[in-house]
């Protein structure tokens, strides 16, 4: 059936019979859909007060990068750092290691072309391989591989460029030479090539790439001198230090200990078992992506005992969600599109992902919870890094409810999850596709 005139005025008078609609359009015509539909209830619930604080530094931005989840991994490892350098505040260089992290991935493509060169042109696999070769995204287990290869280093010792904090017009180059050489490495191996000549091809390849980054980025340090002052306001200097040691001695992380928890209610993904998720990586070597699948309320415990303990947590959600981002509101009653649209959202969270309405876009930290006298939380103390601008000068407000609904992971050491958890880790992996919604990676701006 089509659309037609008689269906046109059908609608038309169940439109016009409806006296509230000639409001609603002309509010939604001049402030847009959410500033309507924004109910100011929701800001009285969210008084920015959290009766469990961590250390933090002071509010960073991505700019025009979708660097959210190096920034929030960074900003989980500072803490350890300002407490060993006795500082107020520090900032690790995010152009650091978003230098390794477009290597690696170009490698990392550049690899999953040459295993998978018998695939057809035109299969579901290849399409997904050259939608994004490069992009700026990423998940926890991915920036655990950098950090773990390539190790931090002070933002002083490789500060920002233009293209650092600006990625939009690199990665569009890198994209499109990577793509470049797909073509150039499937159509030699149709011709003929041996697998060392195609190798060999591969590491040309990559050597543009590095020239492109060296020069867009600047060049990476192998040693660095690093001088400070610290609280007490006396001069420090680390002398002739590699980044890798830097990280060893002034984070100390036992990145082995780190576990990344899910929360996908979906029928394909029963909880208690371990994930990963195909071509999906950033350092070729590093141990596969792994997360444990497990009800929501095994991540708000642990992120809670990690909170009480002293440490942030990492957490990757979907912000666009019910998010009032100037005001930095997370909250499930953020707007009220059942009266100004005539219907809300009737997804559940498991329906969300498998209809493909929501996935993991974006990585915070937690550095906050207020709980209530039965030590439930009420609301989460979200560190942001879109600048001092959005939010309560860069801090999020997060009710419980929305958490519930909106978050997807956490990475917390493996000593605030039961055991009954962590035994996932001890059977075979799961190997979900490409294309799955838990692929999907953190890199909202």
């Amino acid at each position: 059936m089509g659309i037609n005139n008689e269906l046109l005025t059908k609608f038309k008078d169940q439109f016009d019979d409806n006296s509230s609609n000639q409001v609603i359009k002309g509010a939604i015509a001049k402030v847009g859909i959410d500033d309507a539909s924004l109910d100011n209830n929701v800001l009285r619930k969210h008084s920015f007060e959290f009766s469990n604080e961590t250390k933090r530094g002071t509010i960073t931005n991505q700019k025009s990068s979708g660097r959210c989840w190096m920034f929030a991994a960074l900003n989980t490892a500072r803490v350890d750092t300002m407490n060993k350098l006795n500082m107020e505040s520090f900032e690790f260089s995010q152009n650091y290691t978003l230098f390794w992290d477009k290597l690696e991935k170009a490698n990392y493509f550049l690899d999953s072309i040459l295993e998978t060169l018998d695939e057809a042109q035109d299969s579901r696999i290849i399409s997904h391989l050259l939608m994004d070769p490069v992009q700026d995204g990423g998940q926890w287990d991915m920036f655990s591989g950098l950090l773990e290869k390539y190790g931090a280093v002070p933002k002083s010792v490789m500060p920002e460029t233009f293209h650092s904090s600006n990625t939009r017009k690199l990665n569009s180059i890198l994209t499109s030479k990577l793509r470049e050489f797909a073509c150039q490495l499937r159509e030699g191996y149709q011709a003929g090539s041996t697998q060392n000549e195609l190798t060999a091809k591969k590491e040309d390849m990559l050597y543009f790439i590095y020239t492109v980054l060296v020069k867009a980025l600047g060049e990476v340090p192998e040693t660095f001198t690093y001088t400070y002052r610290n609280k007490d306001d006396e001069y420090c200097r680390i002398k002739d230090i590699t980044p890798q040691a830097f990280f060893k001695e002034y984070v100390g992380w036992d990145l082995t200990s780190l576990v990344s928890l899910l929360n996908a209610p979906t029928e394909d993904k029963p909880y208690g078992r371990a994930y990963t998720v195909k071509y999906l990586g950033t350092v070729k070597e590093a141990k596969p992506i792994q997360y444990i699948n497990v009800p929501i309320q095994v991540l708000k415990e642990a992120a809670v005992a990690s909170i009480k303990d002293g440490q942030p947590v990492w957490f990757g959600c979907d912000v666009g969600k019910m998010s009032i981002r100037d005001v930095g509101i997370m909250d499930e009653h953020s707007y009220n599109y059942e009266l100004t649209l005539g219907e809300d959202s009737g997804l559940s969270k498991a329906q969300r992902l498998d209809y493909g309405d929501s996935l993991l876009t974006h990585a915070m930290v937690f550095v906050g919870v207020d709980l209530d006298e039965q030590g439930q939380p009420q609301t989460w103390k979200v560190e942001n890094s879109w600048g001092d601008k959005s939010g309560k000068k860069g801090i999020f407000s997060m009710s419980d409810k929305w958490f519930e609904e909106f978050n997807y992971q956490i990475a917390v050491d493996k000593k605030y999850i039961p055991e009954k958890w962590l035994k996932a880790l001890d059977e075979p992996i799961i190997e979900l596709e490409p294309w799955d919604p838990m692929g999907a990676l953190a890199l909202v701006k």
